[in-house]
């Protein structure tokens, strides 16, 4: 969302609120929910379902991908069956709580060998590409990427739903009702 969203969104904004001032945070899923019901930020992008007690807006179901080394022999198949990652080297994408890739683990009751943890995307990418094991990403963050690797999708599939939440529209300034108004631009060019 931070990368392939909110410029868009942020530049449409600012041409016709040129003085509005905003402040862009990055978290994990229960970090944003806190600064929400905390009202630290006035919105903030989560995955859906998200708490009760918020508004949302959902956005765009967002397709998780198994993303292979250049060569990688899986990468014959155009498509990838879950259990083919069983004992497999793997790079996990998780910060915290649960995230949606140990919930596709957990639903195919898959278990392959996690050799890496992290939350940064990218630091996922960095490792696969260098052969040391393959992972599960979202398909919004392998938009543009400049790493060399293989990208497939699982024969069956498993959605993220990615959601704009808000603690109340009755709650947020008139600056946010607005900015909900220019979410579109999100898949603008």
């Amino acid at each position: 969302v931070a990368t392939h969203w909110m410029p868009k969104i942020i530049r449409a904004f600012q041409n016709d609120y040129p003085g509005i001032q905003y402040e862009l945070l990055l978290g994990d899923y229960s970090e944003i929910e806190n600064w929400i019901a905390d009202g630290r930020v006035e919105c903030g992008f989560l995955r859906l379902p998200t708490r009760s007690d918020f508004e949302t807006i959902s956005l765009q179901r967002d397709e998780l991908m198994l993303v292979l080394p250049k060569g990688h022999p899986l990468a014959a198949q155009d498509r990838i069956a879950p259990e083919a990652l069983n004992g497999q080297p793997f790079m996990l994408l998780e910060h915290g709580g649960k995230t949606e890739v140990s919930e596709f683990l957990e639903l195919h009751q898959v278990k392959p060998s996690v050799r890496f943890s992290t939350w940064d995307d990218y630091a996922i990418l960095s490792t696969v590409e260098s052969g040391l094991g393959m992972g599960i990403l979202p398909r919004l963050i392998l938009q543009r990427i400049p790493y060399k690797v293989e990208i497939r999708p699982f024969t069956e599939p498993f959605y993220r739903e990615i959601g704009l939440a808000l603690p109340g529209r009755k709650n947020v300034s008139t600056a946010v009702k607005r900015f909900v108004s220019y979410l579109h631009y999100r898949n603008s060019n």
